[in-house]
């Protein structure tokens, strides 16, 4: 018999143990926090899809039972806002980790410091999206850009429209100098 799992409710563990695959490919529409970080237009490339697979295993150890762990690799082409010219960007956000599964949260908290891999606690309803998008989202580069802006960035800080608005205006100080009253002469 053949045991289906749910990414959203995933039984890490029995995953492990059965030694499972789960793979989708799905909208960006279906990812909200991806979504809050993509440029707005995305030109012409087309929809923008998600894909994403898992792997569980069990790995023993000397010092006792097996031990779950899950591969996820993951990778997304995300129109990112270019922050030298501020148009579309886009950029490829690729995942491939190992995550190993231990009893609690103060396990792991104590055993990522030291291991290679990023330990996490072991759960019977773990959201494997959620990991995924969290993933996703670290890959993210702090400032994404173009190798060549396909439009040259406007670096002035002055603005003509700006600068026209202001012309109009009355120079304050001159009406100020028009409400002085004149010093009268002295006759030395």
């Amino acid at each position: 018999m053949k045991t289906e799992f749910d990414a959203a409710r995933l039984d890490v563990k029995a995953f492990a143990q059965a030694g499972a695959t789960l793979a989708e490919t799905s909208p960006l529409a279906q990812w909200a926090r991806l979504t809050e970080e993509a440029a707005q237009a995305t030109g012409n490339a087309g929809p923008v899809e998600v894909a994403w697979s898992a792997h569980g295993e069990m790995r023993g150890s000397a010092a006792g039972p097996g031990v779950p762990w899950l591969h996820v690799e993951a990778e997304v082409q995300l129109p990112l806002v270019c922050q030298r010219c501020l148009g579309p960007v886009q950029t490829v956000l690729s995942v491939d980790r190992w995550f190993r599964f231990v009893a609690d949260e103060a396990t792991a908290a104590a055993e990522d410091e030291e291991a290679d891999e990023d330990v996490l606690a072991l759960a019977a309803d773990f959201d494997l999206r959620a990991l995924v998008e969290d993933e996703l989202l670290m890959d993210i580069p702090v400032a994404p850009r173009h190798e060549v802006c396909p439009e040259q960035p406007r670096f002035s800080a002055a603005d003509e429209d700006f600068d026209a608005a202001g012309s109009d205006k009355p120079n304050p100080f001159a009406v100020l100098e028009g409400l002085r009253k004149p010093k009268p002469e002295s006759n030395d």
